[in-house]
């Protein structure tokens, strides 16, 4: 008899019989070694499905062979070869709720603050979604504000928008985003609350310790959720971790809220999926990260959108951060995250150790949706400091040469080291709209220019204090969100003045 005869005979009796086996899509292990498992089976399984071993262990197949599936382990769970691994049919997902808010957790949602959670009126949210489409989408309008005059004078960041965090280690990345979030307890110019999400990849615990520690002090986990996947934790955590906080993230945008995300940081997670991919056997790529790493961080970002009013109205804004070494912005993960996002705040070693906090490289830091994402105050006050930033750092250069220099040019010299004064800040201060225009202002309108150096930070406080003390009409004027007239302005210069005078 030949074969297909006997096959045709076995379906026969098969069909023709009572029983109805249910079809059930299954693999045997073969080999398991550093968090992969290969599989033979699981004939129907996709790429990037969730699969369940019989011990109730978790997996992600990342590779499809003609043969063999690979999966990456997703839990502690022991598994061993022989063991049967089930195919779900479902893309890996996570189960999101309100309840989240406040809470630190793993990206498969496992608690990691020592408190019982049960989401029980949860919506599963996969990790991989393709991004909203132009359709759906609205221009960036809207500031989020960081709090810090620097950044929200010269890089505005709007809501719905990518901006990175660039810079060497140890040069105030993380810095940056902690500040923004704690900001986001002020609710002022009207705008919605943000609902923050800080995604730790890749750090020591007791970094992410810290961080819990001052938010919790700051009352900024009232609002905010912290997804974790530390050094120690398996290098498939540290790669999902960044699509989790992206998809808990996407729940609340869906609800018409307005969401930070920070991704701290995205040079960690593509080093742990270098790792997943050579182990996986990937060809390596280009300085020998898999060629798809650019495909990974893009899928990543691009979900990052203000929605149009007829899809909800709510936002996704990213805060990817990216470590360089050596100062160098040409290498490949920071050039890849630098054409994905809209802009960078680009932090630099040499202004960090010399004292400006933050070190914030005016030339090499750009905002693409710039004076949009501003206040119409913050737009007109603002205008003159990159230009005077820009002139200084230009003009300091030739000074070391020359002790013959004109006036205009000493002039300059002098607003640019009162600017550079004025724009640091203390770690964990973040600043209010009008406390910004207030110092800014006395700045850029000439008033400090024959103070010293070393005096201005302390003069700053005092006038900011004095002006909201004693002139309210002019600070709730200020805070009114419409381009001050002349009146307004001299206002504000002279109690600026004012103030002055009883501190000089």
């Amino acid at each position: 008899m030949k074969p297909e005869e006997l096959i045709k005979q076995i379906e026969e009796k098969l069909y023709s019989s009572d029983i109805n086996p249910e079809l059930v899509n299954y693999g045997v292990v073969e080999t398991v070694g550093d968090g992969i498992v290969k599989a033979s089976g699981l004939s129907g399984t996709g790429y990037g499905e969730e699969v369940e071993f019989e011990n109730k262990a978790k997996g992600l197949v990342l590779n499809l062979d003609e043969d063999a599936v690979y999966i990456v382990l997703l839990s502690d769970a022991e598994v061993t070869r022989g063991m049967k691994v089930f195919a779900t049919g479902k893309i890996l997902g996570i189960t999101v709720s309100d309840k989240l808010i406040g809470r630190v957790i793993d990206p498969t949602c496992k608690p990691l603050d020592e408190k019982e959670l049960k989401i029980d009126d949860g919506k599963l949210y996969p990790l991989e979604k393709i991004a909203a489409g132009i359709i759906e989408r609205s221009p960036v309008d809207r500031p989020i504000k960081t709090g810090i005059k620097a950044i929200d004078a010269m890089i505005p960041i709007g809501r719905g928008q990518r901006e990175l965090i660039i810079g060497d280690r140890n040069t105030g990345k993380t810095a940056i985003a902690i500040d923004t979030i704690i900001n986001q307890k002020k609710k002022d110019l009207g705008l919605k609350r943000v609902i923050c999400i800080y995604c730790a990849i890749g750090q020591k615990r007791s970094n992410v310790a810290s961080i819990v520690a001052k938010l919790k002090q700051e009352g900024a986990m009232d609002y905010t959720i912290v997804v974790s996947a530390t050094a120690s934790d398996a290098a498939s955590l540290q790669y999902i971790a960044p699509f989790a906080a992206c998809a808990i993230g996407e729940y609340f945008m869906e609800k018409g809220e307005d969401v930070l995300v920070v991704y701290d940081d995205l040079t960690k997670h593509a080093w742990a999926y270098r790792q997943i991919s050579l182990l996986l056997k990937k060809p390596a790529g280009r300085e020998a990260y898999p060629g798809d790493i650019f495909y990974l961080h893009s899928r990543l970002l691009e979900r990052a959108v203000r929605l149009s009013d007829k899809n909800g109205g709510g936002t996704l804004t990213a805060l990817p951060v990216i470590e360089t070494q050596g100062n160098d912005v040409s290498a490949y993960i920071p050039t890849n995250v630098i054409s994905i996002t809209d802009g960078q705040i680009y932090l630099e070693a040499d202004l960090f150790n010399s004292g400006v906090r933050p070190a914030l490289n005016v030339g090499l830091s750009v905002s693409r949706v710039g004076g949009s994402a501003q206040t119409k105050p913050m737009k007109q006050i603002a205008g003159p400091v990159r230009l005077d930033l820009s002139q200084f750092n230009e003009l300091k250069s030739f000074a070391q040469f020359g002790s013959d220099l004109d006036e205009d040019t000493l002039k300059k010299l002098n607003r640019g080291k009162v600017l550079t004064e004025i724009l640091k800040q203390p770690q964990y201060k973040p600043y209010d709209e009008v406390s910004e225009i207030i110092a800014i202002y006395s700045a850029t309108s000439s008033c400090l220019d024959d103070v010293e150096v070393d005096k201005i930070l302390e003069i700053e406080q005092k006038i900011i204090d004095f002006v909201k003390m004693n002139n309210k009409e002019l600070v709730a004027k200020i805070g009114e969100n419409k381009k001050m007239d002349e009146q307004t302005l001299e206002q504000l210069k002279n109690a600026i003045l004012e103030c002055k005078k009883t501190l000089v």
